[in-house]
């Protein structure tokens, strides 16, 4: 494991940490690229932003030491620049999925306490909305400048913020670190259900990310002299496809913060369309893309690619955030018979990337996750609660000096997930004799849907709200374009039920009752894809524990029930 610094914040790293690690960026290639528009942004236009938008928010604001700013926004050519002069003042940053209904984001404000909100234009009325009823005067909300959209005057945009910043006189003092510091100062509450429950903030300080950023230049042997040029997997002048969302913690350390110190080109994507996305390979001449298994079924299936060369420009494809099946995998090969493809492990609990396919190959192994970074150990934990050896299967606990601090105020969950140095996964996993990881199943309850966790009991909950339901279980059934999708097994009150016995159209209306009760109140990826299945009767245990097991078997069941016949 090579050195990482602990005095310095997240902007210091990126913008003036020379590293053995890290290569040279040439005069010409820029940090970052607006997709929509061609804007390049190079150090110095970054640095100067970053600072600029860091006087305004303290001199308006008063934004300092341990304050939080929620981000609820889609990608952004401005939005590492508002994370960065957020850490510039001491605080700290937390990003909310720009899809969430009204009553996610409360949850998210309610967790954070954020001092300012800052939202895009067609966010403006989900964020307005749950800003009045959590207490943030509209004065601290503040709008990501977007083309041709009119804002009322009443809100500032980052791009005024950075205006007038720059012309003012300095108000602020840079944060700056003692030595050891980096290891508890928190930069991030990035959210994650963990193995169960609703989702919590995880507590990341600055040091963590740095930590996963040089992992895996180390891993990948970023700027040393290992093979030819043109076989290199990192180079700088490369250029990487920023389509994951920032508020999520694979598209903030790896696709942002990893490129950059690697000296690659960060393209800024606004918004996600897969034709686009296709156009813009083209465009950009991007050469690394960094997916999830949804982007990776559409890059083997859908017809629009074929229409365009991308072949020539891609030369590296990685897919994490879930598991990718063999068959897409293999034709993901044959696509793009010269490229580096791999898949890799990690949550946000040990901030990012543990795992992942070794530079020894080009190709990852069909179903491997790859092998432990540098600095990262991992444990299998058979049921028994005894160690397990090579090719045992088991829980895999994993330490690793990227590690969080644990969940913000939430000891309790705290406690169960961070274990004396280990974090608790809730995968399954085998390590074969050659080292490298398969992650087979799921322990925990937390399904992953697009990449995305969606924890049961949150889904639940939102069904109990449901006039007709007096008990609900959820579980996750197989989909090939989502990995998983949400199946509501419930139980339906006497009034209901008897409707459905003296109606049985009754049932089907009550589904879709039950369907669009949950869109309305959740982000799409939440949503029942699988449907809903009345049952007589949730099995629990004698504790009064759901056996969601007992469910998933059933779910299983009846799938391959329906399933057609080859």
């Amino acid at each position: 494991m090579p050195h990482v610094p602990d005095n310095l914040t997240i902007p210091q790293f990126i913008f003036d940490y020379a590293h053995p690690c890290r290569p040279e960026r040439g005069p010409d290639v820029p940090w970052m690229i607006d997709n929509d528009t061609g804007r390049q942004l190079f150090a110095g236009d970054l640095r100067w932003r970053t600072f600029a938008l860091a006087n305004s928010l303290k001199k308006k604001y008063n934004v300092g030491e341990d304050d939080v700013v929620l981000v609820f926004s889609r990608n952004h050519i401005d939005y590492p620049i508002l994370m960065w002069a957020v850490h510039v003042l001491g605080g700290i940053v937390s990003g909310a999925n720009p899809d969430f209904s009204v009553n996610e984001l409360v949850y998210q404000i309610n967790e954070t306490k954020p001092v300012v909100l800052v939202t895009l234009p067609d966010c403006l009325e989900i964020a307005t909305t749950a800003a009045q009823s959590t207490g943030i005067p509209s004065e601290r909300i503040i709008i990501f400048d977007a083309p041709s959209t009119r804002v009322s005057p009443a809100y500032v945009t980052v791009g005024e913020l950075i205006k007038t910043g720059s012309k003012s006189k300095r108000v602020f003092k840079e944060r700056k670190l003692l030595p050891g510091e980096g290891k508890t100062k928190l930069a991030f509450f990035s959210f994650s259900s963990g193995t169960t429950g609703k989702p919590k903030a995880v507590a990341i300080p600055h040091y963590a990310v740095m930590t996963n950023v040089i992992q895996l230049a180390a891993h990948n042997k970023v700027n040393e002299d290992y093979c030819s040029w043109e076989d290199r997997r990192f180079r700088p002048g490369d250029s990487v496809l920023g389509v994951l969302p920032l508020y999520h913690i694979y598209g903030m350390v790896i696709t942002l913060h990893s490129s950059l110190f690697c000296g690659m080109t960060y393209v800024s994507f606004p918004k996600f369309n897969y034709v686009e996305m296709l156009e813009s390979i083209m465009r950009y001449r991007i050469t690394h893309l960094m997916l999830v298994p949804p982007l990776i079924v559409l890059l083997c299936k859908h017809p629009a690619t074929e229409k365009y060369d991308i072949q020539r420009h891609i030369r590296y494809i990685i897919c994490g955030a879930a598991p990718l099946t063999t068959e897409v995998n293999e034709q993901l090969f044959q696509m793009f018979p010269n490229a580096h493809i791999g898949q890799a492990y990690g949550m946000t609990e040990t901030c990012t990337a543990n795992i992942m396919f070794t530079i020894e190959r080009k190709r990852g192994i069909s179903g491997s996750s790859g092998v432990l970074v540098p600095g990262v150990l991992a444990q299998i934990v058979k049921a028994d609660g005894t160690l397990g050896g090579y090719d045992e299967e088991g829980e895999i606990m994993i330490k690793t000096p990227s590690m969080a601090l644990g969940y913000a105020n939430n000891k309790q969950a705290t406690k169960e997930t961070f274990i004396d140095g280990w974090v608790r996964t809730g995968d399954i996993a085998k390590i074969r004799r050659d080292n490298q990881v398969f992650v087979v199943d799921r322990l925990k309850e937390i399904m992953k849907v697009k990449g995305f966790q969606v924890a049961p009991a949150e889904l639940e909950g939102c069904l109990l709200d449901h006039p007709d339901i007096a008990s609900a279980c959820v579980v996750g059934i197989h989909d090939e374009y989502s990995g998983e999708v949400p199946l509501a097994f419930v139980v339906l009150k006497t009034t209901a039920a008897d409707r459905v016995e003296s109606d049985p159209k009754a049932a089907q209306d009550i589904k879709q009752s039950i369907i669009k009760h949950v869109a309305d109140n959740k982000v799409n990826y939440k949503h029942l894809a699988g449907g809903v299945e009345f049952i007589p009767s949730i099995p629990t245990s004698p504790s009064g524990k759901l056996l969601r097991r007992v469910l998933r078997e059933k779910a299983r069941g009846m799938r391959n029930k329906i399933a057609p016949k080859l």
